[in-house]
């Protein structure tokens, strides 16, 4: 094929004096190809990046939706952990009043 510029064309070599209309509709032809080629190459790669980010989106929401439940759950077990705890404490408290009443009326004559 020919030599592309910075710009993704091909530089059609210059024609020859005399050159036919067919060698330069051939050039021109071969210059479009070759910006075809490249254009396609670069909506590959676009669709590529694409299908890579779709896939990283749904790998976070599936990421998100288990870490949602995992919340939830941790969340019902501290409710239970802080409705056990008060609990214990209550129990706590009646036993320490009790000692204290045992003591108490062992004390007193």
């Amino acid at each position: 094929m020919t030599d592309r510029s910075a710009n993704g064309f091909a530089n059609p070599e210059p024609a020859p004096a005399g050159a036919s209309d067919i060698e330069l509709a051939t050039r021109r032809l071969a210059a479009a190809l070759d910006a075809l080629e490249s254009a396609v190459e670069r909506r590959r790669d676009a669709d590529r990046a694409d299908e890579e980010l779709g896939a990283r989106i749904q790998a976070l929401g599936a990421d998100r939706s288990r870490l949602a439940n995992e919340l939830d759950g941790t969340l019902v077990r501290s409710r239970a952990l802080e409705r056990t705890n008060r609990e214990i404490a209550e129990r706590l408290d009646i036993a320490i009043d009790t000692i204290r009443s045992v003591i108490d009326s062992g004390e007193s004559p």
